[in-house]
């Protein structure tokens, strides 16, 4: 880049027709017809104590499921996964299932051969009963108490539909205008498509007594202390609201955009009329930088650069995640660090980033003399999400290590508080998400059910 010519940044809407739109975010990963699914579902060994079982955060009877699709018996499978995690759909879609169920395979651990599908079969029951069975669970008989969810998301709603089947009513408390947090508004739009995260969040709210009250915030609208005098329990699931600073130079200037929230305009609006730069540098080596990036590309931007830090093994995007991104066009740089925003007038003009290298004690090394710059138009940060606590200042709510602090059971050092989800020290996926919000409302279900509850 000359300094000596300063760049005009080019961020506009709608580079791409609607029909291109239309179909760079269609369903990333088209389903398996029944005829694919039991085929697949047939070379599963639908072992004694299955490794996959154990890889699954919520713990699915993945044998099982599977040999229902073989038999024909779509009901039963999907019943078989619901029962375990009622968001089964989504985290079909979007579960890192390479490292998670599918890496445990026998076929891949024994055989040296290609895992089951498991995510892929899982979807396809998954949707079989949204589609032809609907709600597969009744209400238990009304038990007269109420409980309040704070957050709408997976972990949220897996509460509050256990909550339900018990006999309990729930009011489900949100921020946004719509309820089911990262699936709606988190994740990227071809990985969710067709508006399935809301179809979801209205299939488990079909078993009833669950009421969604959204726009009200934590902090704002009320305090945990409200909530535990109008309600017999409270359930914390607010995930991880602040987003970390790179902490360099013009880190602040107009273009430079957390990913979280570039990802988030995208989901709520028309994507016509979501801005992209034509050079769009991601800044990450996760999750949300891979679908800031690919999402970006996918909007029209030209040239998209994700920069990590650190190599490919450091990354937490998975291997899928990564090939992901650079078949869709994105170019990885690794190995190297943000010292300064470019900025010219305070008109953004690129990233300049030193080169690192892997000392001899494991820790990254950086020569600030040997350093490079990327243009850019906007630049999108990737580099980490965490707990704000400012909502729960001033309630005997203690945090440890950036999180809240539970027990076994999801209780919080608040009496008739429970937590879980990302907001608590745990994996930060969907699928662990669900497993908290369900054993949490059954732990809130046994205090309840004790005679001296309240």
């Amino acid at each position: 880049m000359e300094a000596a010519v300063m760049r005009i940044p080019d961020t506009i809407c709608g580079r791409l027709s609607e029909g291109e739109l239309a179909s760079n975010f269609a369903d990333a990963h088209p389903p398996l017809t029944h005829a694919q699914a039991v085929i697949e579902a047939e070379r599963c060994f639908y072992c004694y104590d299955a490794p996959c079982v154990q890889a699954c955060p919520t713990e699915i009877n993945i044998p099982k499921f599977i040999k229902a699709i073989a038999t024909n018996n779509m009901q039963g499978s999907a019943r078989t996964i619901l029962e375990s995690n009622i968001l089964g759909g989504a985290c079909a879609r979007v579960c890192p299932t390479e490292i998670l169920c599918e890496q445990k395979c026998v076929h891949t651990l024994r055989e040296a051969g290609q895992a089951i599908r498991i995510g892929a079969l899982q979807r396809h029951a998954t949707d079989w009963q949204m589609e032809h069975g609907g709600q597969p669970f009744t209400r238990a008989a009304a038990t007269g108490k109420r409980i309040a969810v704070v957050g709408a998301g997976p972990a949220g709603l897996a509460c509050a539909h256990r909550l339900a089947m018990h006999g309990h009513d729930i009011d489900l408390l949100d921020s946004h205008t719509l309820p089911g947090g990262l699936n709606e508004y988190g994740v990227a739009a071809y990985k969710l498509a067709d508006d399935f995260a809301q179809k979801e969040v209205d299939f488990l709210m079909a078993i009833g007594g669950i009421t969604f009250k959204g726009q009200r915030s934590l902090g704002r609208d009320f305090t945990v202390a409200q909530l535990r005098k109008d309600y017999d329990a409270v359930f914390l699931a607010v995930g991880l609201a602040g987003v970390r600073a790179m902490g360099v130079e013009d880190e602040q200037i107009e273009g430079v955009i957390d990913a979280v929230s570039f990802i988030e305009t995208l989901r709520s609006q028309d994507k016509r009329n979501v801005a992209v730069g034509r050079k769009v540098v991601v800044i990450g080596g996760g999750n949300t930088a891979v679908d800031a990036a690919v999402q970006a590309r996918r909007l029209g931007a030209e040239d998209v650069f994700l920069v990590y830090r650190r190599g490919h093994e450091q990354m937490s995007a998975t291997s899928v995640e990564r090939e992901w991104a650079q078949t869709n066009g994105v170019t990885v740089k690794l190995w190297a660090s943000p010292v300064r925003i470019v900025s010219e007038n305070g008109v953004l003009q690129g990233v300049e980033f030193a080169r690192g290298t892997m000392g001899a004690d494991g820790k990254t090394l950086y020569d600030p003399e040997d350093s490079f710059i990327i243009e850019a138009d906007m630049v999108l940060k990737a580099v980490g999400q965490t707990f704000l606590p400012a909502p729960i200042e001033g309630e005997t709510i203690a945090v440890s290590g950036g999180r809240i602090l539970v027990d076994e059971n999801y209780h919080t050092t608040m009496q008739g508080v429970f937590a879980g989800g990302d907001c608590t020290a745990g994996e930060d996926l969907t699928v662990a998400a669900v497993r908290d919000g369900r054993d949490a409302a059954e732990a809130i279900h046994r205090m309840l059910s004790q005679p001296s509850a309240r």
